[in-house]
């Protein structure tokens, strides 16, 4: 009787997997828009999957009549039950108030989007400043009058302008190679706040599809295909400040969305020289959905701006009244910068499991840039203000394949890639100059041509609780530079290949747990006028890095992340100013600790907390004289923010970067810094009052630092000190929106 029993069971069991079948469907959102990213579960097997792109989904071991769960930050969750046979699905989902009880912690490879996604609902950007910001960890300081692009740290990097992390929007990439101001050099300034939709971001070099400069980490912007309204908006603060915008749709339907923004921003800011900083933003975008789930985007902005500095100050001329915290020794610092941009994607589907995705994108650009980091040191007489100084093209495409499929049992997800980028540089200039308009002599002048030819592949296998990432990036960089100082023609190129392996493994033994072991291997280039130099040696030294941690939910409106973490890099790149040149600075290590943590304490107000510690030294030398000049060891940012249906929204903001070493041997130290910021907003209809206060409590900051060797006028023997860029003091600013 039992053996007839156990046969009986094992048939039907037969009988009901031989039913189960893989769930289609598409995910859109009630203008009809897909909605990315959105988390599909059955909730009787657990399987689960996530939408693509095209709002597609595969959902694995699923029977007629099975409850399935849909759900995506700031939408309405829906339960739906799966009555089709294998016809797809469609699902439409209600955009409602963000609830961080409805986020499902299997976020994928990319641990930290869920993150972003959760900041972005509770607390939108408002400022350029902030873009960045957004990435947990990240600090930037301004230290140019505002027209310049900003120093960035992450991950115990001083990264300079860019040269470990890799910035792009929609595809495009924001960091220049081989720019007159500094390797991976990245501008977001033409990037206007209110279009930015997604921010993609993730730390280390764990990702097939980011390359070149992918080492601390990467930053990927995605813009916004519609607009929720048209609106116009003006904002006045102190220093003579003004930033218009004016947002419009041109076209706005299920098939098609068109919409263009203009800004314009001027201000003084708080120096005794006054900046004169204005730039001018515009942006435009088209979106068409043609026949067979294809879509097409086309982007087109244009930035232009211009401004003058105060630059860095000396603390003795500070400390003994020669000059105020806000004052210049070299007041006729400044620049202008512009860039023009074209970026195309266009997406082929497939299938219901499969499209590609193609980008291609042109960028013209101009940059101009004054500086003096040591006054009176070289030229007692005239001075040692310098003039960097190109104009650029890049274009660049990349086509990716993806397949969602089945290896056997296995659910499957497949990429494949393959891109270029060319960047062509005209007069790459450092000069020697005085009062911004005479040119002393000329230090380095020629043209670069820099062009990555790259292939990648990656795969993502699920296996019950297991998710496996294995994948390889192939890169082939080709560098040429024309030397127009030189007596004679000269033009030399290098090559070089390197191979980058990614393997990552993630366990969820629940919705509300995620474990993630994280390895990796990425690089940074050098400077092409370096590489050819030094006759190709040390063009791509890699980066070794390993992230090991979790994500959890341990109550329904908590979320917590954390993370240990190694990043090996076998050449540090320095980049010197005002010689034109990247210095190789030697093997490094570092390794640290990631925590955060977002809180939901009712429905309108949100709590966020991250805080990181890194201890980075040079592997090189010897213990004492080991330190990583202005590598970040403690940073902590937090602050609530409030979203009332009563129309009042707003934030309170702190940031805390601790002390840090600015030179090798720790004798010189940057001083640290705590800064609230806040802002209130109340909307009544179509019209929206704010305010904006940047340093609530007037704390006295350096927002950037340096050890820096220099000698004032008539100063007998050069000093080495801080030389800082002021923060700005107590700000405030209000705004005014009308939306229609």
């Amino acid at each position: 009787m039992r053996k007839k029993i156990f046969t009986l069971i094992t048939f039907v069991l037969i009988i009901a997997d031989a039913v189960a079948q893989t769930a289609s469907g598409v995910i859109r959102d009630e203008e009809g828009l897909p909605v990315e990213g959105a988390y599909i579960v059955n909730l009787r097997s657990g399987t689960h999957a996530h939408a693509n792109e095209l709002g597609n989904f595969l959902l694995d071991n699923t029977r007629i009549n099975d409850s399935i769960r849909i759900s995506h930050i700031g939408y309405s969750s829906k339960t739906i039950v799966f009555t089709s046979e294998p016809e797809s699905m469609v699902t439409r989902l209600n955009k409602a108030p963000f609830q961080l009880n409805e986020v499902v912690v299997n976020a994928g490879v990319r641990r930290l989007n869920i993150i972003a996604e959760i900041d972005l609902a509770t607390n939108p950007v408002n400022s350029s400043q902030e873009l960045l910001r957004k990435v947990p960890g990240l600090f930037i300081g301004q230290h140019a009058g505002g027209g310049k692009a900003e120093q960035i740290f992450l991950r115990g990097f001083d990264i300079d302008h860019g040269t470990d992390i890799n910035i792009s929007v929609d595809g495009m990439p924001v960091n220049m190679v081989s720019h007159a101001h500094g390797q991976g050099y990245a501008d977001l300034h033409f990037l206007i706040p209110e279009t930015i939709d997604k921010i993609d971001f993730d730390k280390g070099p764990y990702f097939a599809s980011k390359g070149n400069l992918a080492t601390a980490g990467y930053v990927a912007f995605k813009t916004k295909e519609k607009l929720e309204n048209n609106s116009v908006s003006l904002e006045t603060g102190l220093f003579n400040t003004i930033r218009t915008l004016g947002m419009f749709n041109l076209v706005n339907n299920e098939k098609q969305a068109a919409y263009i923004a203009s800004e314009y921003l001027m201000t003084d800011g708080p120096f005794d020289s006054p900046q004169h900083f204005n730039r001018v933003n515009l942006t435009g975008k088209y979106t068409v959905y043609l026949p067979n789930e294809d879509k097409l985007s086309v982007g087109l902005s244009y930035f232009n701006s211009k401004w003058d500095a105060s630059g860095q100050v000396p603390t003795r001329a500070v400390e003994n009244g020669s000059i105020s915290r806000f004052g210049a020794i070299d007041n006729t610092e400044g620049g202008h910068t512009g860039r023009t941009n074209l970026n195309l994607q266009f997406i082929k589907h497939l299938s219901q499991g499969s499209f590609v995705k193609s980008t291609a994108f042109f960028s013209k650009y101009d940059f101009e840039l004054y500086s003096n980091f040591t006054f009176f040191l070289n030229d007692p007489v005239n001075g040692d203000q310098i003039r960097q100084k190109e104009s650029r093209t890049i274009t660049g495409f990349e086509s990716e394949w993806n397949r969602t499929t089945k290896a056997g049992t296995i659910p499957v997800s497949l990429q494949a890639a393959i891109g270029f980028r060319n960047d062509a540089v005209r007069n790459n200039e450092l000069s020697h100059t005085a009062n911004r308009k005479t040119l002393i002599n000329a230090v380095m002048l020629g043209d670069v041509d820099e062009t990555n030819f790259y292939s990648y592949v990656n795969a993502e296998f699920k296996k019950g609780k297991w998710l496996i990432n294995p994948a390889l990036r192939i890169d082939n960089l080709q560098f040429g530079y024309s030397d127009k100082l030189a007596a004679t023609y000269q033009s030399r190129s290098e090559q070089k290949t390197i191979l980058s392996p990614k393997l990552n493994f993630l366990y969820s033994p629940g919705k509300n747990l995620q474990y993630f072991l994280k390895l990796g291997k990425g690089f940074h280039s050098n400077d092409t006028r370096v590489v050819v130099a030094k006759n190709g040696k040390e063009i791509l030294p890699a980066a070794y890095g390993a992230d090991l941690g979790v994500l959890l939910k341990p109550i329904p409106r908590m979320l917590i992340n954390a993370a240990v973490w190694w990043l090996y890099l076998e050449q540090e790149f320095v980049y010197v100013g005002d010689e034109a040149v990247v210095e190789p600075g030697g093997k490094t290590k570092r390794r640290g600790i990631d925590l955060g943590l977002r809180y939901q304490l009712n429905d309108w107000l949100f709590l966020n907390a991250d805080y990181t510690y890194t201890r980075g030294r040079n592997a090189d030398e010897p213990k004492g004289q080991d330190y990583l000049p202005l590598a970040p060891k403690n940073t902590f940012t937090g602050g609530l923010s409030i979203d009332h249906h009563s129309g009042f929204s707003g934030a309170l903001k702190t940031r805390w970067l601790g002390d840090r070493a600015a030179d090798e041997e720790n004798r010189i130290v940057a001083k640290g810094y705590l800064i609230t910021d806040m802002n209130l907003n109340y909307k009544k209809k179509h019209l929206t009052f704010g305010i904006k206060i940047e340093n609530l409590f007037n704390n006295s900051w350096n927002e950037t630092q340096f050890a820096t060797e220099s000698r004032l006028y008539n100063e007998p023997q050069p000093v080495s000190e801080i030389h800082f860029t002021p923060g700005i003091p107590f700000n405030l600013k209000g705004v005014v929106q009308f939306s229609f």
